[in-house]
């Protein structure tokens, strides 16, 4: 990053030098002006009717308005003095501009830790389902009231890794227009016989799209560690698609705006339970995510806890939102409050008692919005009975939490679901 952004530094520092008066005194204005004032108008009126509501830090509007400002000076340099085929130099000028404010803000949200990552390409350890064994192996042990790893003796060609493979999971019932999603298999799914294993659901944020996990998250990479470190026992993990699109947010309800509920209680333990080898009790399954995740995660708890009464909030928010609450129950449910209210996760805690439900929250301890909501959700959970607890990480609203907040709360699900004591 620091290389990029140095080049970057450079760049710019050439575009803007010139000589006389014209230079500096109109063409740079006129320059900047082009750069800061669509940023100024932008910034708040995507913040009131964009598709994203959340806070930008302000890295992102600075390095917006640097990128704008090299195309306007490179654009002005070409203007300036078309025929010179040198001035097409200055193009390149800017674009390495760009890149520099784009790996700024990369490094800001910490999306895509490689170039790999950015330009999509599959991992090392990126497979398909049909290159995995079957279900109907051997079963060697199943999680209970007796822990996994008192039972299981892994096998000498126990693979040191776990594989990601990307799946399609239908939404028979709900009819919800999921996206493609992931898998993550641990080392003792790949063998025969095989345990039966717990299963933990994750959704990303929003916007976003499931592969942000593996992305952002490093999911492998964590659960491959957690897996090294119990002789390749972990939980299988799962990461549907719960948006539909990189910039819908349903809000992981059943309303107007599509089944995703749904579509997460139902149509995804189906999908699971019939096309992997797992261990179906619902005291095995958990289901977690971070932002737009991390609500989800309350809300399934409270409104699916037959079928997810372990969940993982990171970094959620306290009630499902799409900008205000009165544009959430426009949007979701026609304006009709009793319909939101009925399924909203604390105004449901306030009137109903559910002992037999675990969570942790996790909040960046300078997640100055999202922090005050976790606390808030954190307390309403112990007010209605969970087994709760809360963890402040260093950090914002960014994957400098979520992916270390995944891999602090693995030992606890590792208990919770069976695999350790």
């Amino acid at each position: 990053m620091v290389a990029a952004v140095a080049a970057g530094a450079v760049a710019l520092a050439a575009l803007l030098a010139g000589r006389g008066g014209p230079w500096w005194l109109r063409r740079v204005p006129v320059a900047a002006a082009v750069a800061v004032v669509p940023v100024a108008v932008a910034v708040p009126v995507l913040r009131r009717w964009g598709p994203v509501r959340d806070p930008l830090p302000p890295v992102v509007p600075l390095c917006a308005a640097v990128a704008l400002l090299a195309l306007a000076l490179a654009a002005t340099r070409l203007l300036a003095r078309p025929r010179r085929a040198r001035r097409l130099a200055w193009v390149p000028a800017a674009v390495v501009v760009v890149l520099a404010c784009a790996e700024l803000v990369n490094a800001h949200y910490g999306q895509y830790p490689t170039v790999r990552a950015a330009l999509g390409l599959p991992s090392w350890t990126q497979t398909t389902l049909d290159q995995v064994l079957p279900p109907g192996q051997p079963v060697a042990a199943t999680a209970g009231d007796t822990p996994l790893d008192s039972t299981w003796n892994p096998p000498k060609n126990l693979p040191a890794t776990g594989v990601v493979a990307p799946v399609t999971i239908p939404g028979r019932v709900s009819r919800f227009p999921a996206r493609p999603g992931w898998v993550w298999l641990p080392p003792a799914y790949r063998v025969s016989p095989r345990p039966l294993l717990p299963v933990l659901v994750l959704v990303n944020g929003q916007p976003g799209n499931p592969r942000d996990w593996l992305d952002g998250g490093l999911l492998a990479r964590r659960m491959d560690r957690y897996a090294a470190a119990h002789r390749g026992l972990a939980p299988v993990v799962v990461v549907p698609d719960d948006l539909g699109g990189t910039l819908d947010n349903p809000m992981c309800l059943d309303s107007h705006l599509g089944n995703a509920r749904t579509y997460l209680a139902r149509d995804v333990p189906d999908w699971v339970t019939a096309t992997l080898q797992v261990d179906p009790a619902p005291r095995a399954w958990a289901f977690g995510g971070f932002s737009h995740g991390g609500t989800c995660a309350v809300q399934m708890a409270v409104t699916a806890p037959e079928r997810y009464p372990t969940f993982l909030a990171i970094s959620g928010e306290d009630e499902p939102r799409r900008g205000s609450r009165e544009q959430s129950v426009a949007d979701a449910f026609g304006g009709d409050t009793a319909a939101f209210t009925a399924v909203n996760p604390r105004d449901v805690m306030a009137a109903r008692r559910f002992p037999g439900t675990a969570g942790h929250f996790v909040v960046g301890a300078d997640d100055e919005e999202f922090r005050a909501q976790g606390e808030r959700m954190y307390a309403a959970a112990r007010g209605a009975g969970m087994d709760v607890a809360l963890s402040v990480l260093p950090g914002g609203h960014g994957w400098e939490v979520w992916g270390p907040g995944l891999e602090q709360q693995l030992p606890w699900l590792g208990t919770r679901l069976g695999i350790t004591s």
